[in-house]
């Protein structure tokens, strides 16, 4: 109890001395940073990224413990991406939510990955950014099965 009464002292001194312009601009940092790395990934994807089984296993020559952690550090970041975009998909908070989740799951391997990915781009508000996104860039749209 001690110690969340010194954190809640510590975060009210912090404030009173302009944190709060502090977090401000970490959030818009943030919000800018992460529409950046949306624009990105989704620019790259090929026109028929959720069609079909999917894409084949990258770096089957490489050695198992380099796939292995290559793996583990995919998977991390795909979970820190989902989490991520649930946080912004609360209203009042800046982001891309429903986006950055897909982009956290194409990441994340688990069964039924690909049934999940198609149902998150198959709604029309997601896909029609995406596809609107992918034009300004000179890119085709997404194909669905």
């Amino acid at each position: 109890m001690e110690t969340a009464k010194r954190l809640a002292v510590a975060v009210e001194r912090f404030l009173k001395r302009g944190g709060v312009w502090w977090g401000v601009g970490i959030s818009v940092g943030l919000a800018v940073l992460s529409i950046a790395l949306v624009t990105v990934i989704v620019v790259g994807w090929s026109a028929d990224r959720f069609k079909g089984e999917g894409p084949t296993e990258v770096g089957r020559d490489q050695h198992p413990i380099v796939r292995g952690l290559a793996a583990v550090g995919r998977n991390l970041l795909g979970v820190v991406l989902v989490v991520l975009g649930a946080i912004m998909a609360v209203p009042g908070v800046p982001g891309q939510g429903l986006l950055t989740m897909l982009i956290g799951l194409t990441l994340v391997s688990f069964p039924g990955k690909r049934r999940l990915e198609r149902r998150l781009i198959q709604r029309p508000m997601l896909l029609h950014a995406v596809n609107r996104l992918r034009a300004r860039f000179a890119r085709p749209p997404l194909e669905l099965d």
